[in-house]
């Protein structure tokens, strides 16, 4: 018996001791029962000086097992001792993995070679958060986790699916090997490093993107532009299509868009510059700058037929009106188009894009002009940089044989861990291409006939830069990272998300996350959001997040009983994230 209960005032129980503190071993964090004829109270012990010891009630043992939280409190009769180790089991899991249902995660901090084993389903069906300052060790913990879950027992996750978004590229020396442990494992590298010949290039199909895609790609900020993007998607599978009718299609648009400026009364030397401007862009074999208008005694061009007189007037405007109306078709429908999976490149996308600010009316209002020529800008620049090769893709394939592309390795083998090498591009870009896969994963999932049949998880690094509180609900009516926090889970498309500010994370994200393994913080602001945000933080834990040493973090959440410290071994290997040796360097 630890000593005698002198107060009770909400979870904190007071025991003035019977023991010397001074022959004792350092008693912080560990647990003890206070225990009376019917209740077992389980508390952890935060405060001690010679004579007192403060207690915080954690929960109740009840018919062998751990009930966190609490609706009794210990009779001030009751008998205070130190846990049992069964006991402590039934808190903190047992110490030895016997099947496929746990992973080994790390140490206890506070007793000593006691190994902290979590549920694989209640920690990897649940959206988690792993955070803490530069320098606290999420890089080592991200890699000794999925270190523990390929090698840390005989049984071996083959049929998983973890896509990694690695902003820096530092997890490839740490997962390199994962195939020695086991001859059915895989780990593969898609890169944006075009100079990388060991690694896979990222090539992503455009015709697997949708309007929302391209809306990140070309960093849309106006609503009105959508519909935009929308028109230039059916029309590069109408300019790419071996459809006969194709002809007819670009002749219609053509012709209605030259009917607009003609009928829009401009002046005459402005309708014959934009027709000109159109025409000597974009035209076909029967409508053209040389397309003939014959009239009784004469033949003459369309080109012709523009010219304006002294008074500046186009006096054969009625006969170029007549020509054009003749290529218009009423009741022309491109909804068969819009279905149709057309291999097409980013300058086709171009191309079209033009067509379709050419039928919105581009060149006849100023205000048009304004918010819908900068996404033909945004485009011809994406088309004419480097980053165009990740969109450089020939081969026609559907989404599910996207996917599984993306999860075979070199050698024709199943990859469990596919890593996103995305350090070589900048961060818009990269915060796209990270939006774009995660949304193809989550689509095919949602579509699935046998729903949650084949799990995703999704771990982005640096996440504050990719899932953020930004402008895509007010743009797209939806983040895709929010939409795959709240409704990812029954699909079994699960994120995880690693970050130094979990302030600049979007608040409905992280909300949604069920574990957080959270590693030294300092920030005010970002302590204070995790106190706000994250369930079942106290004060007390707070304060011992600014303390804690690299590579231990504070765990909790539906894989975890209660609130527990761990020291994770360290990787092996290790990623590639070691600081700089000043000192080598240097000297």
């Amino acid at each position: 018996m630890l000593g005698k209960i002198v107060s009770i005032e909400g979870n904190i129980i007071e025991l003035e001791l019977a023991i010397d503190m001074a022959s004792q071993t350092n008693l912080i964090g560990i647990h003890v029962v206070c225990e009376d004829d019917k209740n077992k109270i389980v508390g952890e012990i935060k405060d001690i000086n010679r004579s007192t010891m403060k207690i915080a009630i954690v929960g109740e043992l009840l018919e062998n097992q751990f009930l966190p939280g609490f609706t009794k409190k210990p009779s001030f009769k009751s008998t205070t001792r130190i846990i049992k180790m069964e006991e402590l089991a039934l808190i903190l899991g047992n110490q030895q993995i016997k099947d496929n249902s746990q992973v080994y995660f790390g140490m206890s901090t506070v007793y000593a070679n006691y190994r902290i084993n979590a549920s694989i389903n209640k920690f990897f069906d649940s959206h988690f958060a792993i955070l803490g300052n530069t320098g606290s060790g999420k890089s080592f913990t991200v890699s000794r986790l999925i270190q523990n879950l390929f090698t840390g027992s005989s049984f071996v996750p083959v049929n998983s699916n973890i896509f990694i978004f690695d902003a820096y590229g530092e997890y490839t020396r740490a997962f390199s090997g994962i195939e020695k442990a086991n001859p059915m494992l895989r780990y593969k590298v898609i890169t944006t490093d075009v100079n990388d010949a060991n690694a896979d290039l990222l090539k992503i199909p455009l015709w697997l993107l949708d309007v929302d895609d391209f809306a990140q790609l070309l960093a849309v900020d106006n609503p009105s532009q959508l519909p935009i993007i929308s028109k230039a998607l059916t029309l590069v599978k109408v300019l790419n299509s071996n459809n006969p009718d194709m002809q007819k299609h670009k002749n219609d648009i053509l012709a209605r868009a030259i009917l607009d400026i003609l009928l829009g009364g401009g002046d005459s030397g402005k309708i014959r510059d934009q027709i000109t401007a159109i025409l000597t862009n974009f035209h076909t074999e029967e409508l053209n700058l040389e397309t003939k208008i014959v009239e009784p005694g004469y033949v003459r061009t369309l080109k012709q037929c523009l010219f304006t007189d002294q008074t500046g007037k186009m006096q054969e405007m009625e006969l170029v009106v007549d020509l054009v109306s003749k290529f218009v078709i009423d009741g022309l429908d491109l909804s068969q188009y819009e279905n149709q999976n057309t291999v097409f490149s980013l300058q086709d996308l171009e191309n079209a894009m033009d067509f379709a600010l050419i039928s919105e009316g581009i060149l006849k209002s100023d205000h048009i002009f304004d918010y819908a020529n900068v996404l033909g800008v945004r485009l011809h620049t994406l088309t004419n940089s480097d980053s165009a090769k990740y969109f450089d893709c020939t081969e026609m394939m559907s989404r599910e044989m996207f996917i599984r592309k993306l999860i075979t390795s070199m050698d024709g083998h199943k990859s469990q861990i596919i890593n996103f090498n995305i350090s070589h591009v900048d961060d818009r870009l990269a915060k796209a291409i990270t939006k774009i896969i995660s949304r193809i994963l989550f689509s095919f999932s949602v579509e699935a006939k046998e729903r949650a049949k084949i799990p995703f998880h999704i771990i982005i690094e640096e996440a504050h830069r990719y899932v953020q509180n930004d402008t895509d609900t007010e743009i797209l009516g939806y983040n895709i990272f929010d939409r795959i926090t709240k409704e990812g889970r029954k699909y079994g498309v699960i994120l995880g998300l690693i970050t130094q500010r979990p302030s600049e994370l979007s608040e409905t994200s992280i909300s949604q996350c069920s574990n957080f393994l959270i590693l030294r913080t300092l920030h005010p602001k970002d302590l204070e959001f995790i106190k706000n945000m994250v369930p079942s933080v106290s004060t007390e834990i707070i304060e011992q997040l600014k303390t804690l040493q690299s590579g231990t973090c504070i765990a909790f959440g539906s894989a975890f009983r209660i609130p527990v410290s761990i020291r994770f071994d360290k990787p092996n290997p290790e990623p590639l994230s070691n600081n700089a040796d000043i000192q080598a360097t240097w000297f």
